[in-house]
């Protein structure tokens, strides 16, 4: 029988920039978490939701991820990671990683290989229209907006091509339609699960899917443009 333990779980967040330098730095890092983790045990926690540890160029905070697999180096090494993770367990204190997979940075390969050619094999792994002509400009494929104001398009380069981002342009929104996504995220999952982490939260879980067809949202009351 599985465990649900998250049922009745106290969670405790660490966002791990601002939480515990172990050199002085100015950065939190996996050894600075992990000399709190008594700390935080004796507040009484069962477990510890941390704020994003992955490759990024921090363009909002380490939800732009560059790479799912890797620690980045200002937190320490994976290894350290890893020692975190045995620590916490030693104390029962469950590992919940934030997980960011409604977009990518646009700095990981996947956005780097799709802008690279319109017959990239990777141009289906995000959300990519052509513009519409207005007159003699090119306008975005619709008016949906960022959540961090603006549009939520961008174009790439000098083409006619937008690529959707709900949130800051840095931030490319994933196809979820597309089954190579998926897969690749189940095997971004597992190779969380097999380093010993507990589970995840996932960060705009609601935004995943999208309103299709692409076409103008006339409502006046959305929060969101482009939201289911």
């Amino acid at each position: 029988m599985k465990s649900r333990w998250y049922k009745n779980a106290v969670v405790y967040q660490v966002y791990p920039v601002s939480f515990m330098a172990s050199n002085n730095d100015g950065f939190g890092d996996s050894e600075g978490i992990i000399s709190k983790l008594d700390y935080i045990r004796d507040l009484g926690a069962t477990a510890i939701w941390f704020s994003p540890l992955y490759k990024s160029p921090d363009y909002d905070y380490g939800y732009d991820v560059s790479d799912y697999k890797a620690i980045d180096e200002k937190f320490g090494t994976m290894e350290e990671f890893d020692r975190l993770v045995r620590k916490c367990h030693r104390r029962d204190l469950k590992v919940i990683m934030d997980m960011v997979i409604n977009h990518t940075s646009t700095e990981h390969p996947w956005f780097k290989e799709a802008i690279s050619s319109p017959d990239s094999p990777y141009r289906d792994y995000y959300i990519i229209r052509k513009g519409r002509i207005e007159g003699a400009n090119v306008i975005p494929p619709s008016n949906w907006e960022s959540t961090f104001t603006g549009s939520a398009w961008e174009r790439i380069g000098d083409s006619d091509d937008f690529y959707l981002h709900l949130f800051c342009k840095e931030q490319a929104d994933l196809n979820w339609e597309n089954p190579d996504v998926r897969r690749e995220m189940i095997d971004i999952l597992n190779f969380w699960f097999e380093k010993g982490v507990d589970g995840f939260r996932f960060e705009v879980f609601n935004m995943f899917s999208k309103v299709y067809p692409i076409q103008d949202d006339t409502s006046k009351d959305s929060f969101q443009k482009g939201a289911p």
